[in-house]
């Protein structure tokens, strides 16, 4: 605690800085609570979200197969847990915004009730649109590029986790018009420097897409870079409507 702590720091802020650090384990309690049980609820279903993930797969007449003992009830587990943070993301959103209601002003505050349903539909939309919009499309590039002379034979396991790797980041890249205007509202960023550095927000949009995509295909990046990129000019547009707080005194 040392570390954290300054020698010239006083006891109420020592005190204020524990609070902090206690109303953060809170929400993080609460956030993996509500994932751990929505994934127990949801391994009884693993079967029929199997079906629903394989579905992309399936439209190009291409089976799944199973190469190891206990495969199956990991991949099924994967699901579940997959399963568990998408119905429990409302209750992560609430834990989120829980920890970081203090520090906004009261008149701030209302844009919760805004933002919050928002944040909710960013994130589905994301996963959604990654699912039926990007993933037939990369599937069907890797399957031709494997060509006439190479079978096929997916393993379940990869599958499962390429499927994973790909729609939850779009999901949470998604959020990226929330992100801009809560750090808009705290004066970190602003509408000029966004729209200044275009250029370079495309390099790191591509760099990020290249880490977040699970294949090495440069098609695949793309498909994330774009709507990334897209994003990143529709937060230009949120800061810019989005005034910086003011200089108030806090308020509890």
């Amino acid at each position: 605690m040392n570390l954290i702590f300054s020698d010239n720091m006083s006891s109420e802020d020592r005190q204020s800085i524990i609070k902090h650090f206690e109303e953060l384990r809170k929400s993080i309690i609460i956030a993996l609570v509500a994932i751990i049980v929505a994934a127990v609820a949801s391994f009884s279903y693993s079967e029929l979200l199997l079906t629903y993930i394989s579905r992309p797969i399936t439209m190009f007449n291409q089976k799944l197969v199973v190469t190891g003992v206990t495969e199956a009830f990991w991949v099924k587990l994967q699901l579940s847990f997959l399963a568990g943070f998408i119905i429990a993301f409302p209750v992560v959103a609430y834990a989120f915004w829980r920890f970081i209601r203090p520090a906004l002003y009261p008149h701030e505050r209302r844009y919760i009730y805004v933002l919050f349903p928002t944040t909710l539909l960013l994130f589905g939309g994301g996963v959604v649109f990654a699912y039926f919009g990007v993933m037939p499309l990369i599937l069907k590039f890797l399957l031709y590029m494997a060509g006439e002379n190479l079978e096929t034979m997916l393993k379940v396991d990869q599958y499962v986790s390429f499927v994973m790797s790909f729609a939850l980041p779009f999901g949470l890249v998604f959020e990226m018009p929330v992100v801009a205007f809560f750090l808009a509202k705290l004066g970190i960023i602003k509408y000029e420097s966004m729209a200044k550095h275009r250029k370079h927000a495309l390099l790191v949009i591509i760099i990020v897409a290249a880490a977040l995509t699970p294949g090495p295909d440069p098609f695949s990046q793309m498909l994330m870079a774009a709507p990334m990129y897209l994003l990143y000019e529709i937060s230009i547009w949120v800061t810019r409507f989005t005034g910086s707080r003011k200089q108030e005194p806090a308020l509890e």
